[in-house]
């Protein structure tokens, strides 16, 4: 506090009169006056300490990248019949963890089932056509071995009766036998010789049935194996029926029940993989100078605000997020204004933390240390 200063008196002399004292009052100094130092000092440090922090944030803006427009991906299974009808039974429920291979969702089968006994049937039918067709090889076989076997016989007369007809020939030049009986030599050595022919011929048309028989073997062959994969493929639509998890995961957005007749590719939900998570930064284009594949990353997750996640580029996008929009732009379609497209990033966390499990579609922060 401000201390006031002693009254000083002055003798003030008057022209004819004797002198009279003065009082000289020095008036106080404002009290304000005296903080301006202290106030000084503190925009001092503040200065100095915003000076210190700007310095600091602008070094790191100069070896990292950041952008919070990133987001966590994950394998998205969608659940699709294969075939179509009502269906009998749901086993899972939104939000219900379920394994590979678990059976999700039954379709009745009762249609397909008979589609199975029908190509059963037809099955039987072809390899029965197939015995049979073997069986008519068996046939004609035996047909070309018996003209054969005739062949063989007739040669034998044949010969026997050549010899004959020369002992006749001599017997009848010595009139010891009769002309009629010359005649009936020469007669059957030539219904032998035609009998002969006629195996010959034989043999050639059983030949002939037996390439015919073998023909139909394999068409009976080729009709069994026609058959086995119309079984094949009815056994396979009905093992359909039954809708089973792709993958390990969570079932999310349940949209089939009991009684609903559904269509092939009509989906009826998701499964959200569990078991691997990566995010995805769009960074602009003007902060990829130098960013490079591996490159450490820090993410911060908005539903951990007090936790930090490290990770490391993967992969960089070939191309802008817009390239790949339903619509492109097409900037020579019309007036020209230049956007600062971004480049989708791929970024893998180094490790997985089970207390604070990562979903699909978190917003995140992503910073990149460049250098």
């Amino acid at each position: 506090m401000a201390t006031q200063e002693p009254v000083v008196e002055r003798q003030i002399s008057q022209p004819g009169g004797p002198a009279q004292p003065a009082v000289d009052t020095a008036y106080d100094e404002p009290e304000g006056r005296s903080k301006r130092p202290i106030i000084l000092i503190i925009l001092a440090l503040v200065l100095l300490v915003g000076g210190y922090f700007g310095y600091q944030r602008y070094q790191f803006g100069q070896t990292h990248e950041e952008t919070d427009d990133a987001q966590v991906e994950g394998d998205v299974y969608p659940v699709l019949p294969r075939v179509g009808g009502p269906v009998l039974e749901v086993k899972v429920d939104d939000n219900m963890p379920v394994k590979k291979g678990d059976v999700l969702v039954t379709i009745d089968p009762a249609d397909y089932q008979q589609r199975v006994n029908a190509a059963q049937a037809a099955l039987l039918a072809a390899q029965a056509n197939v015995t049979a067709a073997r069986a008519a090889v068996g046939t004609a076989s035996a047909n070309v071995r018996t003209a054969q076997a005739t062949i063989g016989v007739s040669d034998a007369a044949r010969a026997r009766l050549q010899k004959d007809l020369q002992r006749s020939e001599f017997l009848r030049k010595e009139d010891i036998i009769p002309q009629s009986e010359y005649d009936a030599v020469q007669a059957n050595l030539k219904s032998t010789s035609a009998q002969r022919a006629t195996a010959q011929e034989q043999v050639s048309v059983a030949r002939q049935q037996v390439a015919a028989a073998q023909q139909q073997v394999a068409v009976a062959e080729a009709v069994v194996k026609q058959r086995q994969a119309d079984l094949d493929n009815a056994q396979l639509q009905l093992s359909y029926t039954a809708i089973k998890a792709p993958a390990d995961g969570t079932v999310s957005r349940k949209g089939v029940q009991p009684g609903q007749v559904v269509s092939p590719g009509q989906q009826l939900f998701g499964i959200v993989a569990s078991s691997r998570t990566w995010v995805i930064a769009n960074f602009k284009e003007t902060q990829l100078e130098n960013m490079r594949v591996g490159q450490k990353v820090n993410v911060e997750v908005d539903a951990y605000p007090n936790e930090e996640f490290e990770g490391h580029i993967e992969s960089l996008s070939p191309a802008t997020g817009a390239r790949f929009a339903l619509l492109p732009p097409d900037n020579a379609s019309g007036n020209f204004v230049k956007v600062t497209q971004r480049v989708p990033v791929k970024i893998v966390l180094d490790k997985v933390d089970a207390e604070h499990p990562l979903r699909a579609g978190m917003s995140v922060t992503a910073t990149v240390a460049t250098k």
